[in-house]
């Protein structure tokens, strides 16, 4: 339970980077409002799932969810540019989430 509480935590945080975006530096009310509702629910089931898991692996596996979950937003929902390097670094990260899941204890 704890991996699908980290997972969903790891989508808001997506979420919440992308509203940020779209606040335009916070001077646009409703993607502001959704902003911190989703970063608020993102950290909330961070700590839940951190009841479980180690520090190491929630903080990490949510950050790396994160990133490259920002990163696909930007290509697909911006049309922010998709390189060769910055596909290999994205399937680092990836690589890196699947290596701390199945190193993990719990």
């Amino acid at each position: 339970m704890a991996w699908i509480t980290l997972f969903l935590a790891g989508l808001l945080e997506i979420a919440w980077a992308s509203f940020m975006k779209q606040s335009q530096g916070f001077t646009r009310l409703t993607p502001t409002i959704a902003t911190f509702v989703t970063m608020l629910a993102s950290f909330g089931l961070l700590a839940v799932s951190m009841k479980t898991l180690p520090l190491s692996t929630a903080y990490a596996v949510w950050a790396g969810i994160g990133t490259a979950g920002a990163f696909v937003a930007g290509i697909v929902l911006l049309g922010e540019q998709l390189s060769a390097l910055r596909a290999a670094a994205a399937l680092l990260i990836v690589a890196g989430l699947i290596l701390m899941k199945v190193s993990s204890p719990d």
